[in-house]
């Protein structure tokens, strides 16, 4: 049995102030984007984890042992269900890795929905949701997909209605950025100043709404990018070359260090490829989005 998610990126990412609970409390808009993890589970007597992967990723940077997400997902579903069942776990990565659009995310929200299926536990999506919001604060809007507004520490899904279809060129990373180191360069870039309340911009709702890419580009924010561009920064640079490429607009995914370029079309999309790949960053893939989430496929 197999399931697929997709990888996701921020279109706003408002961050305030770190909460009691050690989270940062967050407004965003997730969306959805072509890119996919696949987890096949089978099985077994015991839970396993291998890994495979297009050769760009960094897929020896996956762990295999029980701290995989992966692993926690098949865990909690089968206790929720009074279970005692293991599955053999195989991750094929298609989405960065530690690249700031959630693929550990992807592949939780993939195995419990194969899991599910697997097992024959037919649990309704509200529970998958709230199984899904004790992995990860992402986890819940990999099993929703589309495009949605996310709240708390990200892990209150409300899904937002829009219009047309959004190209994206995504310049990934040979290395991964830690998001944890993100958000403590963000407190120190901080410090001595008092975090705003975050909040989704109403322009960037209003082109969702329109299907306005030019409205959606000049929109585009993303409160981690100084704490990113710190602690690397190259991916100043790079976005800085994207834009080159008159893109609609251009921002760090997530903590980063994948980079997204927005574009009105393939063609378009093809275009900024090139141009970044003439200034030697030929890792970029192209994605459209919203795309739907976690589903079985086998």
């Amino acid at each position: 049995m197999a399931g697929v998610a997709p990888a996701k990126i921020n279109l706003c990412l408002g961050v305030g102030a770190p909460r009691p609970d050690g989270f940062h409390s967050l407004a965003t808009v997730y969306q959805a984007i072509g890119l996919y993890d696949e987890v096949r589970v089978r099985p077994a007597s015991e839970c396993s984890v291998t890994v495979s992967g297009d050769a760009r990723l960094a897929v020896a940077d996956v762990p295999t042992d029980s701290s995989n997400i992966a692993v926690r997902a098949a865990g909690l579903l089968a206790a929720h269900h009074g279970l005692d069942a293991a599955v053999a776990i195989h991750i094929v990565k298609g989405i960065p890795v530690a690249g700031g659009m959630a693929g550990g995310s992807a592949d939780a929200a993939a195995t419990l929905v194969a899991c599910d299926a697997l097992w024959g536990t037919a649990t309704p999506f509200e529970e998958l949701a709230v199984l899904a919001g004790q992995l990860g604060s992402d986890v819940p809007f990999a099993l929703l997909g589309e495009t949605a507004v996310g709240s708390g520490h990200g892990e209150l899904v409300t899904p937002l209605e829009t219009q047309g279809e959004y190209w994206w060129a995504v310049l990934e990373s040979p290395a991964g950025l830690s998001t944890p180191a993100v958000y403590r360069e963000l407190d120190r870039l901080r410090a001595g100043t008092v975090a705003p309340e975050p909040e989704v911009p109403a322009a960037l709702l209003e082109a969702l709404r329109q299907g306005d890419v030019d409205g959606l580009g000049a929109a585009l924010a993303n409160d981690l990018q100084p704490a990113a561009f710190r602690l690397r920064p190259e991916l100043e640079r790079n976005l800085t070359t994207g834009r080159g490429a008159a893109p609609h607009g251009a921002l760090l995914s997530g903590s980063g260090p994948s980079c997204l370029f927005l574009c009105e079309s393939p063609e378009h999309a093809a275009k900024v490829v090139i141009a970044l790949g003439s200034a030697g960053l030929e890792s970029v893939s192209v994605a459209t989005g919203p795309v739907p989430g976690a589903r079985v496929v086998s």
